[in-house]
């Protein structure tokens, strides 16, 4: 079967000429069907756009015959001339000289016109990108992934990519999941499993792409990350993806420089180039969703330290589920506040205090707090955490002892700081959590292909 253009390409181009066209042939899925004495209203999508094609089948075409089988989830492939259309709300429709169908859909497809919830898409998850919703959902993910290389290779990064399977824990959570070999009585020592020794899915690229920033000065890296961690909350994946940029010769305040840039310049890309599903999401999800995006892309970043914010935040005098005092991490109650009710902007939060942040973070002059940084966005809170890495050996190597790090499995790590050692910075972007952000979903669930979550890893 010869490649059909998609009705994306028609809606763009071919539908905004002033004439009719020669015949052409499309291909999709039957959203509703209107039977009239001798004729047909078929509304047919392929999933490339938003905007269905409406067809109008004679009793008299080839295939016809077959209309009772083209029900609402039926895939048909239809040939015919695009012509003006009386109908209201379209400038084009077409009439078709042959259709044929592709695959039945039983009247047990669960999809009919209605309205459907959430949780019950979750649960047919291999259906549900055929709804308006997560056709826009997921269309609007491929669009922001290659916006992020786009971003990226526009200013001469290098992309990277890091292993999947790991020996080190980049984070020292222990929230990793073990790759193994050995049989389940757990009779064999870890020397005889698979690579000799014990194995994990990755938690982050960065400690690995620092490696290739101390070479070729700006890498990326954007790819799927794992975490154990036994959350059922809205904004927690086991699998989710990253986007991971380390840059050499660069300290805290470019950093932050280069994240508040890339918010910025997806939330710019979400708005200027969806292709009509930005409508779906600020009817059926968040009607203020495009004012917040627009807001977020047309202010400055608000900067404050973490003490200034522990301060806001305890003389706020709102009652928060969460304690507030120094020394312990923000949470997405008090991000949220942070942006949505104090600052009314975007903010980076930098300067946190050493215990709560990893080994890799670099100590400030006041012993004290390590050059980390959050930026906080309007109805999410933290969607980039990063830091400037610790570059001095001496340091790091006092740090492997205070975090418990064996140090010769993190040889390979500092000899990044023996030879030749630089300043450098990265941070990390869940792209789940900017999806979230465009799109108004509430729940990382819903902007994730096939979401793995506690007790759910189905497909």
């Amino acid at each position: 079967m010869a490649l059909l253009a998609g009705m994306r390409t028609l809606l763009k181009h071919v539908l905004q000429r002033d004439q009719s066209c020669d015949t052409l042939q499309v291909a999709g899925w039957i959203r509703t069907r209107r039977d009239a004495k001798a004729f047909s209203f078929i509304e047919l999508n392929d999933g490339t756009c938003l905007g269905n094609l409406q067809i109008v089948a004679d009793a008299a075409i080839p295939g016809y015959e077959a209309i009772a089988k083209m029900s609402t989830g039926a895939s048909v492939e239809v040939r015919g001339k695009l012509i003006p259309s009386p109908a209201a709300g379209q400038r084009w429709e077409m009439q078709a000289t042959s259709i044929k169908l592709l695959g039945e859909a039983p009247d047990d497809y669960p999809l009919q016109k209605k309205g459907h919830s959430t949780e019950f898409l979750r649960s047919i998850a291999h259906l549900r990108p055929r709804t308006n919703l997560y056709g826009a959902v997921f269309r609007m993910r491929s669009r922001l992934a290659f916006a992020v290389h786009r971003f990226f290779q526009e200013r001469d990064f290098i992309c990277v990519h890091t292993p999947i399977i790991t020996a080190s824990d980049c984070e020292g959570a222990g929230e990793m999941f073990r790759v193994t070999t050995l049989p389940d009585d757990k009779s064999a020592c870890d020397a005889e499993d698979f690579f000799g020794k014990r194995a994990y899915l990755t938690v982050s690229g960065q400690l690995e792409g620092e490696t290739f920033a101390c070479a070729l000065s700006n890498i990326y890296t954007f790819g799927p990350t794992f975490r154990a961690e036994n959350s059922n909350t809205s904004r927690h994946a086991a699998e989710f993806w990253m986007i991971e940029p380390e840059v050499a010769f660069c300290d805290l305040a470019g950093d932050m420089d280069l994240a508040e840039e890339l918010v910025t310049y997806l939330v710019k890309e979400a708005l200027e180039n969806n292709e009509g599903d930005l409508a779906i999401f600020e009817k059926f999800v968040d009607k203020g969703l495009r004012e917040r995006l627009e807001f977020v892309a047309s202010r400055p970043f608000e900067r404050i330290s973490y003490t200034e914010a522990v301060k806001l935040l305890v003389a706020s005098g709102k009652s928060f589920d969460y304690p507030v005092a120094y020394g312990l991490n923000l949470q997405s109650e008090h991000e949220r506040w942070l942006t949505e009710e104090h600052c009314k902007k975007p903010v980076t939060v930098f300067n946190y205090p050493k215990e709560i942040k990893p080994f890799y973070m670099r100590l400030n002059d006041d012993n004290q707090t390590v050059t980390a940084m959050d930026v906080l966005v309007p109805g999410i809170g933290e969607i980039v955490g990063g830091s400037q890495r610790e570059e001095r050996l001496d340091v790091l190597l006092g740090n492997f002892a205070k975090h418990g790090l064996n140090a010769e499995t993190y040889g390979w790590y500092a000899d990044l700081r023996k030879y030749g050692s630089v300043p450098h910075a990265g941070f990390g972007m869940g792209f789940e959590r900017m999806l979230m952000f465009v799109t108004g979903m509430a729940n990382i669930r819903d902007v994730i292909p096939f979401a793995r979550t506690p007790g759910n890893c189905q497909f």
